[in-house]
């Protein structure tokens, strides 16, 4: 039954790829006759053209961060794994596929632009600065989740922590070795991977264990990946974010590939219930909090920052935005119903059900590598890695997208870009460092706090996303009504969960950060709706005069 499922999965991933695939495709006019910014914007730093497939593991790292791993396990074990897989299958075709597509897309006709400059052409200036507001706090939500994720898995597994770092000095040899010394991709793909897999062994031999700070190791770990994340984030995206993410989208390949013949030929039962409750006391009702609690998996709004944020800036050629945008979603999918599976094998009354979701994933993913003769330490410890090496990605992306937005709402350029990095730490080093309790006055993790309002707020800003999407389609005399479906339903189900968040928090600092989030988006969806009245007015007034020719597709 496992085995049907995951295939049946496989095949529907597949089937929109080249299906659904084709239809974006041509309703958005790719063709490589359109010149990307990338070469025409070139600069060296955040304007690079990579080859596609540098920048497949460049987007592919960054969006598939703990978001895909997580959500799905924490709902799987809330609400029974046929919601969960129902909702990651129909959410990353008809969703999340399109929300991260067309936001490329519509960045790239736009010089790069991100969606909020987007915003700011198509909607008002209004729109762009409650944009900016709002992508900036929902960057500080997810440096804060993942921060404090990847400290936790350093204290958990020092062999983890040591192989990440022995990542990141190689990406910057690999970073030199492509672009200064010009080797070959081919070739130096080919050692470099043989390094990547060879730091997973030797970072088990040489685990790093780092003394307390404020009564815990992971808080130690907090204070370096800080300053990880403002190196990372001013430093030419060659040196480090592009070979990083290149490097350790091998691990994740890895992953999926070791997930998926340990599934299927690992002969592991079908054990957890397929449903369990309409209602789970730690996550809340299925309507809505299903559809935020899989933040990643089926959709996410972080991506359409990557998307107009990093990726448009980077594509060599236009027809590259289909396999990265829409096809790095639909594998994100696939990487989410290998992460439910690992709550599929669970038995009835198996404590691993109530263990945190990144024991579940481990545990699991060192059962479908056993298939290979891998012990299940090693194979632990590889899903581990895998997991905390894109949550790294994840982090040193969504600083350098912080940074840009907080630039571009204040007008600094050049070299006070270090500046901007700073402030944008400056909230998620307090929330990882300061002691949190939950509503009933016990001591929690920074991202388990966080994680229902970061899941309502990124769910939320898809919604946005493909708001400013359908508005840049109906102005360019396109139909929108594939993209108007998917931003209705999630506009409702993350607004819905957003005010369920906020009445649970009230007034402690993530309930007032939930309720002005609540107030912004209520903002943008007026704006939304004043310019659509607008444009039905114009349209009747001027429908007797002979239309004199489109604006064509540039922005």
């Amino acid at each position: 039954m496992l085995v049907a499922l995951f295939l049946l999965s496989c095949v529907l991933l597949a089937l929109a790829y080249l299906k659904y695939g084709a239809f974006l495709k041509k309703h958005f006019e790719v063709s490589d006759k359109n010149h990307p910014p990338s070469h025409s914007m070139y600069d060296g730093v955040d304007y690079v053209p990579a080859p596609a497939p540098v920048l497949f593991g460049h987007h592919f790292s960054s969006i598939a961060g703990a978001g895909p791993v997580l959500g799905p396990i924490i709902a799987g074990t809330a609400f029974g794994w046929a919601p969960a897989l129902i909702w990651i299958i129909a959410g990353s075709i008809f969703v999340g596929g399109i929300h991260d597509f067309s936001s490329l897309i519509i960045s790239i006709r736009n010089h790069g632009r991100s969606i909020a400059e987007i915003a700011n052409t198509y909607m008002s200036r209004r729109a762009y600065h409650l944009m900016l507001v709002f992508i900036w706090l929902t960057l500080v939500y997810v440096l804060t989740v993942f921060m404090d994720l990847t400290a936790s898995t350093f204290k958990l597994d020092g062999g983890v922590a040591s192989s990440s770092m022995f990542f990141i000095l190689l990406a910057l040899v690999f970073g030199f070795t492509l672009y200064r010394f010009k080797f070959s991709l081919k070739w130096s793909s080919l050692f470099f991977v043989i390094l990547v897999f060879f730091f997973v062994w030797l970072g088990q031999k040489m685990p790093v264990n780092l003394p307390e700070f404020l009564g815990d190791e992971a808080k130690a770990w907090d204070l370096i990946l800080l300053v990880y994340c403002f190196v990372a984030s001013v430093a030419p995206v060659w040196i480090l974010l592009q070979p990083r993410d290149y490097l350790c989208s091998f691990l994740l390949y890895g992953s999926i590939i070791g997930g998926f013949f340990g599934i299927v030929l690992g002969g592991l039962p079908l054990n957890y219930p397929a449903f369990t409750v309409w209602n789970a006391p730690e996550v809340g009702p299925v309507f809505p909090m299903l559809f935020v609690t899989i933040a990643c998996g089926a959709v996410s709004g972080f991506h359409c920052i990557v998307a107009s944020g990093t990726t448009s800036k980077q594509i060599k050629k236009e027809s590259d935005a289909l396999p990265i945008g829409y096809g790095g979603m639909l594998v994100e999918g696939l990487v989410a119903v290998i992460a439910l599976a690992t709550v599929m094998i669970i038995g009835k009354g198996d404590s691993l059900a109530a263990k945190a979701p990144l024991a579940v994933y481990g545990a699991g993913m060192a059962k479908f590598l056993s298939v290979f003769g891998i012990p299940e330490k090693l194979g632990s410890s590889f899903g581990l890695l895998a997991l905390s090496a894109f949550i790294l990605t994840t982090l040193d992306t969504g600083t350098r997208l912080a940074r840009y937005i907080f630039q571009e709402f204040f007008g600094i350029e050049g070299k006070r870009r270090c500046l901007a990095t700073v402030v944008t730490l400056v909230l998620p080093a307090v929330f990882v460092l300061i002691d949190i309790r939950d509503v009933n006055g016990n001591m929690i993790p920074a991202w388990k706090s966080i994680w229902p309002v970061f899941g309502a707020t990124n769910q939320l800003l898809a919604g946005l996303a493909l708001m400013v999407v359908a508005v840049w389609l109906k102005k360019k005399g396109k139909h929108a009504w594939f993209v108007v479906i998917p931003m209705f339903f999630m506009l409702v189900m993350t607004l819905w969960a957003l005010f369920l968040v906020v009445l649970q928090y009230r007034f402690s600092l993530v309930g007032f950060i939930g309720a002005v989030l609540l107030f912004l988006a209520a903002m943008l969806i007026f704006e939304a709706i004043g310019i659509f009245e607008v444009r039905k007015k114009s349209k009747r007034l001027f429908s007797r005069r002979k239309p004199e020719g489109g604006e064509g597709w540039a922005g």
